[in-house]
């Protein structure tokens, strides 16, 4: 659907030359949503992805494991559209302080954003509410190290930015002039805590991704606190109890497409085909999300029946096992730490898992070796590839 206000161009001069920035209207659009019959059947089938995807915690051992590992995926891949190179496994030998195998500061910026949407999602689950104090607090942390540290961490723009090309002039996009930044955000807040009326947590989230993009607030950092947002609001709204669903994959597999309906909706008002997108993109990332723990769960399951035959060490094994599970590529330090085992102990089970094959030892050294339970790092790795 068509509008025709869902925005005005106010003119600028900015870096020597005069251009048009938009200032998008305050949510929710003057014309509701119109979600067509088909539309509302695949918003139900998502639903229902939601829903079996939040099921998921309820029959892990124990969900940290998994949301520990599904976080640092989240942040990896967030990180790549941005243009970092990092890996999940290069992010898991930074936070054991090994070397990973790209430049430091693309680890840094992943682990900042691990740090930032913790931070983030243990605020709202505080009772924080979603707001512009909260959002500046997890900028700050966002770009606390690594690229963009330099940009004004923890507060809204104070000059013009601009979205592809080398200037304002050649730009695709030119977010509103930074005078007009806290006004938007001040609105973006208001229709966030319900304010400026009541939509559905799907609506809301695919409403705000978008408007927080449009109105580009920080210097850097934009897009990842963007998409970090979604995932904040469906937590909010209790649509997932924790926090499994996150869209960066998606977003980057399609992202042409993602571009292209977010100049629609700017353009045209179309917000009908991108709320579209975006249910398709909930659906299936909930799915494959479900279907992710679901092999990891079995994975572990038929490694403990094969762990329970190993002899003596059984039972430190499991609990070395478990540990795995959280941090699948390791050293014998960080597992004695975290099963409280003696080293001799650890190393005695590493030697069982190793031949037991479920775990390889990668260096080749006599020192300082490092441990990964492959199958399971596999699985999760599955869709990350760097750009």
């Amino acid at each position: 659907m068509k509008r025709e206000n869902s925005g005005h161009y106010v003119t600028i001069s900015t870096t020597g030359e005069t251009v048009k920035a938009y200032v998008p209207n305050p949510l929710p659009p003057e014309s509701p949503l119109r979600i067509s019959a088909a539309l509302r059947g695949e918003l139900d089938m998502a639903l229902l992805a939601l829903g079996r995807l939040d099921s998921v915690s309820s029959y892990l051992p124990d969900a940290n494991l998994l949301l520990y590992l599904y976080i640092r995926k989240e942040a990896v891949l967030s990180s790549q559209i941005e243009g970092t190179q990092s890996t999940l496994s290069d992010l898991l030998l930074f936070e054991m302080d090994a070397v990973p195998g790209v430049p430091i500061d693309d680890v840094k910026e992943v682990s900042s954003y691990v740090s930032a949407l913790t931070y983030g999602l243990d605020k709202t689950r505080s009772g924080f509410p979603l707001s512009n104090r909260l959002f500046k607090e997890m900028h700050e942390i966002l770009l606390s190290s690594g690229r963009g540290s330099h940009k004004n961490p923890g507060e809204f723009r104070r000059s013009q930015n601009w979205i592809g090309g080398d200037r304002p002039g050649n730009a695709v996009f030119v977010p509103p002039p930074p005078n007009e930044v806290p006004n938007c955000m001040g609105e973006l807040e208001l229709f966030l805590n319900n304010e400026r009326g009541i939509v559905s947590a799907l609506e809301k989230a695919a409403l705000s991704h978008i408007q927080f993009e449009t109105i580009h607030p920080f210097l850097d950092g934009n897009g990842r606190l963007g998409r970090l947002l979604i995932t904040l609001i469906l937590c909010v709204e209790k649509i997932l109890t924790e926090p499994l669903l996150y869209l960066s994959l998606y977003f980057k597999n399609h992202r042409n497409e993602y571009y292209e309906l977010l100049q629609k909706v700017r353009i045209d008002g179309d917000w009908e085909s991108w709320f579209e997108f975006f249910i398709k993109a909930v659906s299936l990332t909930a799915e494959q999300s479900t279907g992710t723990a679901r092999r990891l769960v079995h994975l572990a399951d038929e490694n403990r029946k094969l762990i329970q035959g190993i002899g003596r060490v059984a039972g430190s094994a499991l609990m070395v096992h478990q540990s795995l599970m959280v941090r699948p590529l390791t050293d014998s330090a960080h597992l004695c730490t975290a099963t409280e085992l003696a080293p001799n102990t650890v190393n005695k089970v590493l030697k069982a898992l190793i031949k037991a094959g479920i775990v390889e030892e990668v260096t080749g050294r006599n020192r300082n070796r490092i441990y990964v339970y492959r199958k399971y790092l596999d699985v999760m790795n599955e869709g990350i590839e760097p750009l």
